[in-house]
């Protein structure tokens, strides 16, 4: 097997044409998107061996996932144990979305803290 390398010429110099493999098609969600920010920003050499691996589509696609997973998992909890429920929709419907915002904004920080800015 021979692997015929191909090269472009920029200005003086001949550059190798290098192309990656095609990673597959996957819908990365917000999750996901916070953690490929974070990791550009903090964590080059991670995102470059994921991105180089062709594994970074993978990884990002888990993290969306088992983020939601606990972001949900978080609300339901919280919205039991303090007693959020749709009886108290139907009562006071202003108070329930302020006590299910309060349980969301808290569920969101505790997955940002373990999961995505980690």
């Amino acid at each position: 097997m021979t692997n015929k390398i191909t090269y472009t010429q920029q200005g003086d110099y001949f550059l190798p044409d290098l192309k990656l493999p095609e990673q597959p098609k996957v819908e990365i969600g917000i999750w996901g998107k916070r953690h490929l920010r974070y990791i550009e920003k903090y964590h080059r050499i991670r995102y470059t061996n994921l991105l180089t691996s062709c594994t970074l589509t993978a990884y990002l696609a888990d993290i969306d996932e088992e983020a939601t997973e606990m972001f949900n998992r978080l609300v339901k909890q919280l919205a039991r144990k303090e007693g959020v429920t749709e009886h108290l929709k139907g009562e006071d419907q202003l108070l329930w979305v302020k006590r299910m915002n309060n349980i969301r904004n808290r569920a969101e920080e505790i997955v940002n803290n373990e999961l995505i800015y980690e």
